[in-house]
């Protein structure tokens, strides 16, 4: 990837870019400069005057063919965290697999593989057993700062080879002091994963870093501590970034968990965060410099469960967004429509009846792949033809 365009020159670009766009911006929507603290993000005549009253088990579905990948419910072990990623023609999906509820001492990264994204390999794993933390240690599945945990990352397609990214921290409580994050490479030729190093300390990211409009890489980073911060980086190697603080919980009226960022048509970058204060909606933060700085973030309209989330810019320029939007419960799991970014005005059932969470969703040859997790103990997918979404059309009220 060319990194000849300077870091100054692509700020201007884009705020060039702003400002003639600036005339034509409503004063009451949401715009990275002239509007940060607008709380729209949901419209349509379809939605109440409380979003969370949104009938989300009647929303209007989308078709979809559906897969178990991996399901530890008889043995009362853990499946979730799960991240796919299309590789050398074929299908990678990883997860952390372990014993009792979740995030316990033995966890460790599981992974299979497919061509379709519906018939899958067996499970193989990744990772060894995390130290002193096999299932012969007597603090295995347990929670204790004397033994620790792997926890998938996501994949990240680096220079041709395929990296995967986990964090390793003891298995106490939320996050332990410990907390380092770690790149597996995988050997094509064997499909054996080397452990090649450290990424970044006290470092945990949400998903694995995408690339910026001016050829950087950028990943969020939560630090033991719950702050949130961006890196900005990964050119020159995999494990030099620059940091960036985001969002401090000691100086926020949220407390914000996986959080997930994307570029817009002009440039400019959002941000989402989970609200784990339980607030019942998604919030928002803008960044016009490439990520360096945010604006606060601001509790949208969006209806979420508190729960993980994760979207993407389709190849048509729309997006979408794979949550939980019932704010009672993780079921169903909806995705939802924006042709800008930032408004979205569409959103359609992809799958419930029982605790659903924990999305990835990319696109591959016109098709969209989503893993997700049931009740924190089944890997599962859904294969959804892109056609299907451009079908969706909501009712004229709930």
């Amino acid at each position: 990837m060319s990194t000849s365009i300077s870091k100054f020159n692509s700020i201007i670009f884009f705020s060039l870019i702003i400002m003639s766009s600036c005339s034509s911006v409503d004063k009451n929507s949401p715009h990275p400069e002239l509007n940060p603290d607008s709380p729209i993000m949901l419209q349509g005549d379809w939605v109440p005057d409380n979003p969370q009253d949104i009938d989300f088990n009647n929303l209007p579905r989308i078709p979809s063919e559906h897969v178990i990948v991996s399901d530890v419910r008889a043995v009362e072990g853990v499946n979730q965290h799960n991240y796919l990623v299309f590789h050398e023609d074929k299908y990678w999906l990883m997860w952390s697999e372990g014993p009792g509820v979740e995030d316990r001492v033995g966890q460790r990264v599981a992974y299979a593989t497919s061509t379709d994204g519906l018939t899958w390999s067996e499970k193989k794993f990744m990772t060894p057993y995390p130290p002193n933390s096999s299932p012969d240690s007597e603090y295995y599945n347990t929670r204790t700062d004397k033994g620790n945990r792997y926890i998938s990352r996501g994949f990240w397609q680096r220079e041709g080879e395929l990296l995967a990214l986990v964090s390793l921290d003891e298995a106490d409580g939320f996050f332990g002091e410990s907390l380092e994050l770690r790149a597996f490479k995988l050997d094509p030729d064997k499909e054996t994963w080397e452990d090649i190093g450290l990424v970044y300390d006290n470092t945990i990211n949400n998903f694995p870093p995408k690339l910026l409009p001016n050829g950087e890489w950028m990943m969020t980073r939560r630090s033991y501590d719950r702050h949130v911060f961006i890196l900005t980086g990964g050119i020159k190697a995999f494990d030099q970034w620059e940091s960036h603080s985001v969002v401090r919980v000691d100086e926020s009226e949220l407390l914000p968990e996986e959080p997930y960022w994307w570029v817009l048509p002009d440039g400019n970058l959002l941000a989402l965060f989970r609200d784990n204060a339980k607030s019942g909606y998604l919030f928002r933060a803008f960044s016009t410099d490439l990520g360096r700085s945010w604006s606060r973030p601001v509790r949208t309209d969006f209806p979420d469960a508190s729960s993980k989330f994760n979207g993407l810019q389709l190849s048509n320029g729309q997006y979408i967004l794979i949550s939980n939007p019932n704010p009672e419960k993780r079921d169903p799991l909806a995705l939802s429509i924006s042709e800008d970014g930032i408004i979205f005005n569409k959103m359609g059932y992809l799958f419930g009846g029982r605790r659903i969470d924990y999305p990835h969703v990319i696109e591959q040859d016109g098709f969209l792949l989503i893993a997700f997790s049931g009740g924190k103990q089944s890997v599962e997918v859904l294969k959804i033809n892109i056609k299907e979404l451009g079908k969706l059309t909501m009712p004229t009220a709930f």
